[in-house]
C-alpha cells in the first residue's frame, strides 16, 4: 500500500528543550559516575539498624508512587542462586524533570544465608545506591528498606537492578542450592517528585507532549471543541483519538472533553476560523493545519491545534496528523496535498494476525527480545492479537513453525524449552546434547552446530484453540538444568534463541462465530474492527450529545485503535435519525435511556429493556427453551442465561448490551449505555484487565469496579463457514436436527431400494411376457 503524502510547511525551530534535557541529565549522570566512584573509594562499615533512610526532603513539584505492576513486573520476583538479579526498568517523560527519587523496597530473604557473606545490592543505572544486609533476626520475615536515589543517576530511560550475593555455607557450596533465594514483593514502590520542563513548539516531537511512551500511566489527554460538534467534527476527533489510543496502547486513554474553556496541561483543540475560546489567539487558518501553541492557562503546557476552514478540513488534517505525524516540523504546518490510503481490507489490521499469510515472529518483536542468557533467564513473551470470529471448531489447533537455538549440553539431561500459551502449558521440547555418547572422541552421530556453537532446531508445535484467547501471549521459556554442583563452579555461558523467522499461520482457517459476544468487542473491537479503517462502522450518539457522550465515544474508538493499531479513517459520525442510511454498517449506539432515542425504537431487540423508569434484562420462557434444544442453540455454562437482574434507574450503572441490527440481519449493534456517574466506570473496566475478563455474553453491568454479564437467546451468526463445514456444525448443535437427518436419510434409502425393487421385478414380468 502506498503510503499517503502530505505536503507542508516548515518553520524554524531550535534545539528542544527535550533534547536540552537529555544532555543535561547526560552531565549529571557523569558527574554522579564520578562522585559516586569516590564515595565507594572509602567503604564505611554496614549499620544493621539503618535500613530505613530518610529520603531528601522534595524541592516541590508533583509527587508519583509506582509499584511494581505498574512498572511493567507483573509477576512474583524470586532471586535464586549465589548471584540472582531482577532489573525494573523506569522512565522520565520528556516535559519532566525528577527533582527528588526514592525506592521503597519490600523484600524478604532466605533464612539459611550467612550474614557475613551475603547481601542485597540495589543499582541504578548501574551505580551502586544501597547495600542492604540480611542479619539473621529479620530472616524469613518481610522487611522495608527506603533507599534514596540520587535524582543526578536518572535519565530519560532508567533500570533498577537488586541483586542477591547470597552463600549459605563456607565451605565449598551448590550454587543452585534450594537456600538460596531472596523475594521481591510486588509492593515495592518507586517515589518520583518531578517539576514540570517547558518545551520548545516543535510538531517534529508529536505525539510528545500529549503522549509520552515513557509514561506508563493511563493517558489523560483533554479534547477542546472550538466549533460545534458536528458529525464531521466528531469524525476528526474519532481519528485523533484512535491515533492517540494504538500509542496508548496496554495503558489506555481518556479524553475529557471541553466545549470551549481550556483546561491546565496539556491539550487537543479542534477550531476553525469562527471558533473563539478565551484566552488563545489562533493563527490564521486557509484550510487544513496543525499547529503547537502555548497554554495560556498553563506555562508549562502545550496546545495541539488541529485546523481546518471547513468541518471537512478538520477532517483530513486529524487523517494527516494520525498517519504522518513524524514528516512535520516546526510550530504550524499547512496541508496542502494529502491523498488518504487506500481502504483496508478485512482482517488486515495492523496489531492482527494476518488470515492470509504466515506471520513471522520477528513482526512482532525484535530479535533482541527473543534471546536469553543464563541458567536463570527470563521468559520470552511474545503479544499475539488474533481476529476474535476465528472459526477452529474441531480443529488440532494453531500451527506454530517454531525455529529455535540453544547451547547444547553436555550430555543428555532434563533441560527443556517450555512453551506456554498465557498461563496453559503447551508441551516442553528437550534440549539436546551434541554427542549422545557422552566422552567418546569421535561419535558419527554428533550433532553439527552452528558457527556461533549454538545448536539449531525445528518444531512444529499445536497450540490450542480454547487456550487462544482475542489477546493472547505466547511465552517460551528455556530452562537448562545446572551442570555444577557442590564444589564444582557453574559457568553462566548457556543461551538461547527464537528465530525471527519461525512463522504461526491461522489462515487456513475460517471466519464464523455466534453473536452476541461482547468479550471479542472489549478483546479485538470486533466486529468494527474487522475493517481497520472502520469503513463498515457507524457511531450513533443522542440528538443533543452531553460532555460524557462525547468522552464516552472517544475513549471507546480509542479502545478500538489499541485494538488494530490504526486509526478511524472511515468512521461515521451521526445521530438517530441518520441511523437508515447506514444500515448496512455495524452501530456503535451511544447514550444513556433518556437521551438515545434509538433505545426506545428498539426496546423489542435489546437484551436490556424498560420497565417503567428501571431496565431490567430479559427473561428467558420454556417455549425459548424448547426451540433452542430443536435449533441447537448456542449456550454456556459459565454464564447466566435466565436471571433476575436489577438495574439502578439512577444511572449509576453502565451497561454494554450486543444485539443483531434492527436495520438488517447479520449485521450488529453494540449500545453503551452510561450517564456521567457511569461513564468512567464503564470505560476503565474495558481498559483493566482483571475487569475486561468478565465482559462477554451479550450484556454487561458494570457498577464502580464489579462487573456482571449475562447470555441472552437471540443468537446470530456472523461469517461464512466452507460447505461441508456448516452442515457439520449445524448438526452438532441440534440433536433433533441430526436425528430427524438420520431418519430422513434412512427413509430415502428405503425408498431408493423399494423403486429398484419394483423396477427389478417389472422387469422379471417382460421377460416372462415375452418368452411365452
Amino acid at each position: 500500500m502506498t503510503p499517503p503524502q502530505c505536503a507542508h510547511r516548515r518553520a524554524e525551530h531550535p534545539v528542544s528543550a527535550a533534547s536540552s534535557s537529555f544532555v543535561f541529565r547526560t552531565v549529571a549522570l557523569a558527574v554522579a559516575f564520578a562522585a559516586a566512584g569516590a564515595a565507594f573509594a572509602q567503604p564505611r562499615p554496614p549499620e544493621p539498624q539503618a535500613l530505613a533512610v530518610a529520603a531528601a526532603a522534595p524541592a516541590g513539584g508533583a509527587v508519583r508512587e509506582l509499584n511494581l505492576t505498574q512498572l511493567g513486573i507483573d509477576y512474583a520476583v524470586q532471586l535464586r542462586g549465589i548471584s540472582g538479579t531482577v532489573g525494573i526498568p523506569f522512565n522520565v517523560r520528556a516535559d519532566e524533570l525528577v527533582t527528588a527519587a526514592s525506592f521503597r523496597l519490600n523484600y524478604a530473604y532466605s533464612p539459611s544465608l550467612i550474614p557475613e557473606l551475603s547481601h542485597l545490592k540495589v543499582t541504578v543505572n548501574d551505580v551502586l545506591v544501597a547495600t542492604l544486609p540480611v542479619p539473621t533476626a529479620g530472616a524469613g520475615r518481610p522487611q522495608t528498606a527506603e533507599i534514596p536515589i540520587d535524582r543526578r543517576l536518572i535519565t530519560e530511560f532508567n533500570r533498577i537492578n537488586v541483586e542477591l550475593i547470597g552463600h549459605y555455607t563456607r565451605e565449598c557450596e551448590d550454587p543452585a542450592h534450594t537456600s538460596l533465594w531472596a523475594r521481591v514483593d510486588a509492593s515495592s514502590t518507586l517515589k518520583l517528585t518531578v517539576a514540570p520542563l517547558k518545551l520548545v513548539n516543535d510538531l517534529a516531537a508529536l505525539p510528545q507532549p500529549f503522549f509520552d511512551r515513557r509514561d506508563v500511566r493511563r493517558a489523560r489527554i483533554p479534547f477542546v471543541f472550538g466549533t460545534a460538534a458536528s458529525g464531521p467534527v466528531l469524525e476528526a476527533a474519532g481519528v485523533v483519538s484512535s491515533w492517540f489510543g494504538a500509542l496508548a496502547d496496554y495503558r489506555g486513554a481518556t479524553f475529557p472533553v471541553s466545549g470551549g474553556d481550556l483546561p491546565t496541561g496539556h491539550a487537543v483543540v479542534f477550531v476553525t476560523p469562527d471558533s473563539s475560546i478565551p484566552g488563545l489567539t489562533l493563527p490564521a487558518i486557509r484550510g487544513p493545519g496543525i499547529a503547537i501553541v502555548d497554554n495560556p492557562r498553563d506555562p508549562n503546557g502545550k496546545l495541539l491545534l488541529v485546523m481546518g476552514s471547513t468541518p471537512a478540513d478538520l477532517r483530513t488534517a486529524a487523517a494527516a496528523l494520525a498517519l504522518n505525524a513524524k514528516a512535520f516540523a516546526g510550530a504550524t504546518a499547512s496541508i496542502t496535498a494529502f491523498q488518504e490510503p487506500p481502504a483496508r481490507k478485512p482482517y488486515d489490521a495492523p496489531r492482527w494476525v494476518p488470515s492470509d499469510r504466515p506471520l513471522q515472529l520477528g513482526e512482532l518483536t525484535t530479535a533482541a527480545d527473543l534471546s536469553v542468557t543464563g541458567y536463570n533467564p527470563d521468559v520470552v513473551r511474545v503479544n499475539l492479537q488474533l481476529p476474535p470470529d476465528l472459526f477452529t471448531w474441531r480443529s488440532r489447533g494453531i500451527p506454530l513453525d517454531l525455529q529455535y537455538r540453544y547451547t547444547p549440553r553436555v550430555r543428555p539431561d532434563q533441560s527443556t524449552l517450555n512453551v506456554n500459551v498465557n498461563e496453559n502449558f503447551v508441551g516442553g521440547l528437550p534440549l539436546r546434547s551434541a554427542n549422545p555418547a557422552g566422552d567418546r572422541w569421535w561419535n558419527p552421530l554428533a550433532v553439527k552446530l552452528m558457527p556461533d556453537g549454538t545448536l539449531a532446531e525445528r518444531k512444529e508445535v499445536i497450540l490450542p484453540p480454547l487456550a487462544m484467547g482475542p489477546r493472547s501471549q505466547l511465552r517460551l521459556h528455556y530452562y537448562f538444568e545446572p551442570v555444577g554442583g557442590r564444589c564444582v563452579p557453574q559457568l553462566d555461558n548457556v543461551r538461547g534463541a527464537i528465530d525471527p523467522t519461525s512463522t504461526i499461520d491461522v489462515s487456513g482457517f475460517p471466519h464464523f462465530i455466534a453473536m452476541p459476544e461482547l468479550a471479542a468487542y472489549a478483546n479485538g473491537g470486533f466486529p468494527f474492527s474487522r475493517m481497520a479503517d472502520l469503513s463498515d462502522t457507524a457511531v450513533i450518539l443522542p440528538d443533543q450529545p452531553s460532555g460524557s457522550d462525547t468522552e464516552m465515544f472517544l475513549g471507546l474508538l480509542g479502545q478500538i485503535g489499541r485494538s488494530t493499531g490504526y486509526p478511524a479513517l472511515r468512521v461515521k459520525v451521526g445521530r438517530a435519525a441518520e441511523a437508515q442510511q447506514w444500515a448496512d454498517k455495524d452501530l456503535l449506539v451511544i447514550g444513556s435511556l433518556q437521551n438515545q432515542p434509538l433505545f426506545t425504537q428498539w426496546a423489542d431487540r435489546m437484551p436490556l429493556k424498560r420497565n417503567g423508569n428501571a431496565p431490567e434484562f430479559k427473561l428467558d420462557s420454556w417455549i425459548d427453551n424448547a426451540i433452542d434444544f430443536v435449533i441447537g442453540a448456542r449456550t454456556r455454562e459459565d454464564l447466566p442465561g435466565s436471571m433476575q437482574i436489577s438495574v439502578s434507574a439512577d444511572g449509576r450503572d453502565g451497561v454494554l448490551a450486543g444485539f443483531q441490527s434492527p436495520l438488517r440481519s447479520g449485521r450488529s449493534v453494540v449500545a453503551a449505555i452510561a450517564n456521567a456517574e457511569s461513564k468512567d466506570a464503564l470505560l476503565n473496566a474495558l481498559m483493566t484487565p482483571d475487569l475486561l475478563k468478565s465482559v462477554q455474553g451479550s450484556m454487561t453491568i458494570v457498577r464502580d469496579t464489579q462487573v456482571n454479564s449475562v447470555l441472552g437467546q437471540d443468537t446470530y451468526y456472523v461469517g461464512r463457514l466452507p460447505p461441508i463445514a456448516w452442515v457439520q456444525w449445524h448438526l452438532s448443535r441440534s440433536p433433533l436436527m441430526l436425528a430427524g437427518l438420520v431418519i430422513l436419510l434412512a427413509l430415502l434409502g428405503a425408498a431408493v431400494s423399494y423403486a429398484g425393487l419394483q423396477l427389478r421385478a417389472r422387469r422379471r414380468l417382460s421377460v416372462k411376457a415375452k418368452g411365452k
